[in-house]
């Protein structure tokens, strides 16, 4: 297992190095100039030479290839830069913003777990009859709003018309949060829910069950230890793509509810063209995606025997 993980993490570096190399060519070769973005935002106009100045400071004279092998080994050493737009060091912003989209994620997982894990397997125990079809009517409607409406939906009822909840920011400590966590639970619930329901009524009908029913072992007992077992291989991969999402930051949401989280901080960079800021955001999401699948892949390695047999006869 150990070998395994090593192998893995050794494959991250490829990967990153090529997102990186990717963003960083497409942001280079872009028709906006990072030194016109930092004379629009000091309000004044710099001379040829003040520009000429600034570029060299920041390594902007030097061909393509030498500015990203500097940007690399500054990165490999902790520095990411300084942001265009305030000036302040790049990985001190983003891990400022992180606790806030850790929070948000922690809450949504939960929250989705709660939902959609009882509800998925209420639905394949009630096959066919009215509690699997109601649930299976609202997981459709929940599935095919988008996020954003769902947010406007959310405020305009518990914030405009009720005044229970704030709109946005996050200034009221947990009633700040529960907006936005219902608003991507929703989403998230609707789409498990379904996947739960088939993937529990797949196993209920394998072979090992009708055995455990003929020899006369209680329904509970058979669907508690035995087909729940079985089934969450299937719900880990989806709740561990769900984090990984969640942990990007999910930019729309965060956005409408001015949480002041990665995703809205990525799309400020996207807007103000702060490209020191939209670099460290790849390389987040590229680590949090290969890492989290790598933690999915462990936690395979504990649910399954047939993968540890499988390694045991190599």
């Amino acid at each position: 297992m150990k070998k395994y993980i090593g192998k893995r993490l050794l494959q991250l570096i490829p990967i990153l190095i090529g997102i990186t190399l990717l963003t960083f060519i497409l942001m280079n070769t872009s028709s906006t100039d990072a030194i016109d973005i930092m004379e629009q935002n000091t309000g004044g106009s710099w001379t040829e030479a003040q520009k000429e100045a600034a570029r060299a400071a920041l390594g902007l004279d030097k061909p393509l290839p030498i500015q990203y092998i500097n940007w690399l080994g500054d990165v490999l050493t902790g520095d990411m830069g300084e942001s265009y737009i305030s000036g302040q060091p790049v990985f001190l912003t983003f891990m400022e913003k992180l606790p806030a989209t850790v929070y948000l994620t922690i809450t949504s997982i939960l929250l989705t777990i709660l939902i959609s894990i009882p509800f998925g397997i209420l639905s394949a125990v009630r096959q066919n009859k009215f509690l699997d079809y109601l649930i299976r009517f609202f997981s459709f409607i929940g599935n095919s709003l988008p996020n954003f409406f769902v947010a406007l939906l959310l405020i305009l009822f518990f914030s405009l018309k009720l005044g229970w909840l704030p709109v946005m920011g996050s200034s009221e400590g947990f009633k700040s949060v529960i907006l936005p966590t219902l608003t991507l639970a929703i989403a998230m619930s609707s789409k498990y829910t379904r996947q739960v329901r088939a993937t529990v009524l797949e196993e209920m009908n394998k072979d090992y069950v009708l055995g455990a029913r003929a020899r006369g072992i209680r329904e509970n007992r058979i669907l508690y230890f035995n087909v729940l077992k079985a089934s969450m291989l299937s719900i880990v991969t989806l709740l561990a793509l769900s984090i990984g999402s969640l942990l990007g930051g999910t930019a729309i949401v965060e956005s409408i509810f001015m949480w002041d989280g990665v995703g809205k901080l990525a799309v400020d960079a996207i807007l103000t063209r702060d490209y020191p800021i939209i670099q460290a955001y790849v390389i987040w999401m590229a680590l949090i995606y290969v890492l989290v699948n790598l933690a999915t892949d462990i936690i395979y390695h504990y649910l399954d025997p047939r993968i540890r047999l499988g390694e045991g006869m190599k």
